[in-house]
């Protein structure tokens, strides 16, 4: 009986990564991270100037994060962990290992937020008046601090992927912590969650607030004064963090802004984006020294565009630390640097429990070589769908002749021209396996629909032997 390897043709295995993360990403940052800070001080505005409009407005912002943080917002985040466990085991169990510690403090300070959440929001009705509605602004003080907890500790992890640092010689958790990348990264994200939650205001105010009032007015500055108080911030920890990326994955940006087909115009797009962040500031002046000026339409844009940035940044800081998915230690394909020589060697069929073919033979080459696609090229590649290595292949040779000697030396030193791209981890036989299914993909469709599947072997028990949904056994 066959137990399927996880492959999403089409779509991609690191597509469906990326769009989970992406939305998590907004979420934990602009509802979660910045949002909260701005509703316990729409609370407290409104406690200190005995208005219930402030209070209202703060209350109603809040139904939508409850909402959406304790729905949207956990099956993401559960999303993130099924997703790169099936599709990057090895990371993932590096990681954990790594910061159990850290992440387990994490975890900790999650469920404190949410049972914060909870507290918050289904208080809020009861506890108007004196000393409850007191205690209910420090509950709003207590859940923003332990959101804010949360980046830091899960911004450290992120920070290690780009740049381990000193942890290679000294491995140990403070060392992991302490990475270059560390505060940069967290000054960055910090600045950059709190301005996502003054343009989600913006966007509330739209919805929440009647047109031509006094009050949308004053509530359309003080989201304005919010914005314009971080980018300062901001601008200094985006500059920061980008100096202290290593060289070798800045080499890398205009691969990553646009992929490699429009790698020629990565400046339009940097000059894009800096129009998109220039375009929000002057809004957020607008809104600060005449806000009645600012048609409703202005209030919900600039959101639309600090999702796009957002989402874009997330794109570029995955691809940028290639090869590697874990700087310097693991590549992207799930194989250690320290293998790397070993499977080169040996091949790394062998050393593989989910497939068919242990071994290379004349009369097995392209399921073999199907095998080595499913193993060592799926995390970023598909077949036909998106990066597809066939679409590839047609750009480099043509559609009608892709030559097989050519083929092969190609996998062996793609990674020297493309340095994105992990070395080929396996011997000259499963290269040259690799190339006959590759070829093969042109002529035999259904080998395609095949690999959409995939397969696994069992042990003569009848139980699955132990390994990783990349099929190397441990």
């Amino acid at each position: 009986m066959d137990f399927p390897i996880f492959f999403l043709d089409f779509f991609g295995n690191r597509m469906l990564i990326a769009v989970i993360a992406s939305v998590h990403v907004f979420i934990s940052h602009g509802l979660a991270v910045g949002a909260y800070p701005v509703v316990t001080l729409l609370e407290w505005r409104g406690w200190r100037k005995k208005s219930e409009e402030w209070d209202n407005l703060a209350y109603k912002i809040t139904f939508v994060l409850f909402i959406v943080t304790t729905s949207v917002g956990a099956l993401t985040g559960v999303g993130i962990w099924l997703s790169t466990s099936l599709i990057a085991p090895f990371g993932i169990g590096s990681l954990l290992r790594i910061f159990f510690w850290a992440w387990f403090v994490e975890w900790f300070v999650f469920v404190i937020e949410v049972v914060l959440i909870v507290i918050y929001f289904l208080t809020w009705k009861r506890w108007k008046e004196g000393a409850k509605k007191k205690l209910h602004i420090g509950f709003g003080a207590f859940l923003s601090a332990f959101s804010w907890i949360t980046m830091v500790i899960i911004t450290a992890i992120l920070g290690f992927m780009m740049g381990s640092g000193v942890w290679p010689e000294s491995r140990s958790l403070f060392s992991a912590i302490a990475n270059p990348l560390y505060l940069p990264q967290l000054a960055f994200r910090t600045s950059y969650a709190m301005i996502i939650s003054g343009l989600l205001t913006w966007f509330l105010i739209f919805f929440f607030t009647k047109r031509g009032t006094d009050f949308r007015r004053r509530a359309v500055r003080f989201a304005s004064t919010w914005i314009l108080a971080w980018v300062p911030l901001f601008v200094v920890g985006s500059f920061w963090y980008w100096n202290k990326a290593p060289e070798a994955m800045r080499a890398n940006i205009d691969v990553a802004l646009l992929t490699q087909r429009f790698a020629q115009w990565h400046e339009t797009l940097a000059l894009i984006i800096a129009v998109a962040v220039i375009a929000i500031v002057i809004v957020a002046l607008v809104g600060v020294i005449r806000p009645r000026m600012i048609p409703g339409i202005a209030l919900l844009i600039p959101l639309v565009l600090g999702v796009w940035l957002l989402g874009h940044f997330e794109r570029v800081r995955e691809f940028i630390r290639k090869p590697y998915i874990i700087a310097d230690y693991m590549y992207s394909n799930g194989v250690t640097v320290s293998e790397l020589q070993v499977f080169q060697r040996d091949g790394i069929l062998p050393y593989a429990t989910y497939v068919r073919n242990q071994n290379v033979t004349d009369n097995n080459m392209v399921e073999a070589g199907r095998d080595v696609f499913l193993v060592t090229c799926t995390r970023c590649h598909t077949t036909t769908g998106i990066n597809g290595v066939v679409s590839k292949f047609n750009n480099l040779y043509g559609e009608e002749s892709w030559d097989e000697s050519a083929m092969t030396a190609l996998i062996h030193t793609m990674h020297i021209s493309r340095t994105f791209m992990p070395p080929f981890p396996g011997n000259d036989r499963e290269a040259e396996a690799l190339t006959a299914y590759l070829r093969s993909l042109r002529s035999n469709p259904e080998l395609i629909l095949d690999a959409h599947a995939g397969w696994a072997r069992r042990s003569s028990s009848g139980t699955p032997s132990m390994a990783g949904a990349d099929g190397r056994k441990r």
